[in-house]
């Protein structure tokens, strides 16, 4: 069943766990994260992210999406991810996203705060829940070590005023991750997190999960990162389950490509915690 965010998150933060952010890219890549959430009887935020329009368009991933999330026995959240673009975003309302991320990060505190607002007013009149990002959480260069990113730590001052004055319903924190492949395991700041934690009045959110560490993500879910965004590691688990079976067709292909994901999604469940929830 769809639901907005608001309907999930706010439990899972008061129960301690953390619900996996799965991006998929492909009508494939959707049916298996789904069908890994109904076999588990476990939520799910099913995310589709704006940079990835080159790969299908939102208006077909609306129609991928739209179809799995509302025929699924589990509640499950149909998220875009990383919307950077105001008009690509009230599309995605339109076209039945039940929760929307306003990535305006890079922007200077008021700029932030003025866009996301903006977002949130249009998304709450068609009940659909926002995620803002305050702080910024950076790209890794595949070949680099994480220090290199251009990660900007959330400023705990900063956390009141922005969801005060946004009225954002869940909150994206840089604490130590990024997105893409480490060459090294990222350094949490477990620290801010704690601190961000006991003042924040919205769940929190992490991105950047790939590859950040069983231990460090178990952690953060434990200590009030309510949702973990994962991305690369699927398409890694895709990739190596074909690198092992060799398949000779592209049918094959296709099908350990789809196991390497959902033994992934298995994995992040378990490290997370995730606990089925009522609606």
């Amino acid at each position: 069943m769809k639901v907005n965010s608001n309907k999930v998150l706010p439990a899972v933060q008061k129960l301690g766990f953390a619900i996996p952010a799965t991006n998929f890219i492909d009508l494939d890549s959707a049916r298996t994260f789904v069908k890994v959430a109904e076999e588990r009887k476990l939520p799910l935020i099913l995310a589709f992210a704006e940079s990835h329009r080159h790969i299908i368009s939102l208006e077909e991933a609306a129609l991928i999406g739209n179809y799995f999330v509302d025929n699924a026995s589990v509640p499950i959240v149909l998220h875009l991810d990383h919307g950077t673009n105001p008009e690509f975003i009230f599309k995605a309302i339109e076209l039945g996203f039940s929760s929307v991320m306003i990535d305006a990060s890079q922007k200077e505190f008021e700029e932030n705060i003025k866009i996301t607002k903006e977002i949130v007013d249009y998304a709450h009149k068609h009940n659909v829940s926002v995620e803002a990002e305050l702080g910024h959480v950076g790209s890794e260069d595949l070949t680099e070590a994480y220090e290199l990113s251009d990660s900007i730590y959330t400023e705990v001052k900063d956390v009141i005023e922005f969801v005060d004055r946004t009225n954002v319903d869940s909150l994206a924190i840089s604490i130590g991750t990024a997105h893409g492949v480490y060459k090294g395991e990222p350094k949490i700041n477990f620290e801010r997190l704690e601190e961000i934690k006991e003042i924040s009045k919205v769940p929190l959110v992490l991105h950047g999960g790939s590859s950040s560490g069983d231990e460090n993500l178990s952690k953060c879910a434990a200590n009030g990162i309510s949702k973990i965004n994962i991305f690369t590691d699927f398409i890694n688990g895709a990739l190596h389950k074909i690198e092992e079976g060799h398949p000779k067709n592209y049918l094959v292909l296709k099908e350990l490509a789809n196991l390497g994901m959902e033994e992934v999604l298995n994995h992040y469940y378990d490290v997370f915690g995730t606990q089925s929830i009522e609606i």
